[in-house]
């Protein structure tokens, strides 16, 4: 009877010791969440005060964005966020082929965001328009400082995209190890969390960059 009292206290014990760690781990992906704000809540601050100072410009720079791409790029991640959170729910009822197939379509629509931008950039290149570019020559300083704010905005949000991607990509691996279960799923869930902070970052980078002109 005691040899069972024990192993019972050891097995409550272990779940204890597992609960805080998940707790743990949750806490350390809500503070490094609030870091990525602050290092963009900086950036967006940054843009507030440039936009104060060369509203004129920076209207007529806006005018020159695509805001169809942008838009579908909007779209593209809201879907993959909502993906994201399919997946999680599907882990927690132990459908762990639903949930594989819910972050392959987040990482297929992550892909698409990169290909739509790539795309974007690319276009803004040829025209001679980037830091330092023969297209800025002839611009206000407004308008140069638009298009810098926008290369180093865009072009840092897309870097998480990436790591998002690539934190995706260990967790469905994780999965089909069963190293995530349906009761063990906080990795899932901190990588949900950072795919939603991806998110969330654009849809303040959309209308800043393309629809208020």
């Amino acid at each position: 009877m005691t040899e069972h009292s024990e192993v019972l206290n050891q097995g409550e014990t272990h779940a204890a010791h597992v609960h805080r760690d998940d707790e743990g781990s949750k806490m350390a992906m809500w503070l490094f969440l609030f870091t990525e704000l602050l290092l963009f809540g900086g950036l967006f601050l940054l843009y507030g005060a440039y936009r104060f100072e060369y509203a004129d410009g920076f209207k007529v720079a806006a005018a020159e964005m695509n805001s169809f791409i942008g838009a579908v790029n909007t779209i593209i991640l809201l879907t993959s966020s909502l993906s994201v959170a399919l997946s999680i729910a599907a882990m927690q009822r132990n459908q762990k082929k639903l949930a594989l197939a819910m972050l392959w379509f987040t990482i297929l629509c992550g892909i698409g965001f990169l290909i739509n931008k790539y795309f974007e950039w690319s276009h803004e290149i040829h025209n001679g328009v980037y830091p330092g570019g023969p297209g800025l020559e002839n611009m206000s300083n407004g308008e140069v400082l638009y298009f810098g704010l926008y290369y180093v905005m865009t072009g840092l949000h897309g870097l998480h995209v990436i790591i998002g991607l690539i934190f995706i990509s260990f967790i469905m691996v994780f999965i089909a190890r069963d190293k995530i279960t349906s009761t063990n799923f906080q990795k899932l869930e901190n990588a949900g969390l950072y795919w939603h902070l991806v998110d969330v970052i654009w849809i303040f980078l959309f209308p800043l960059f393309y629809l208020l002109h």
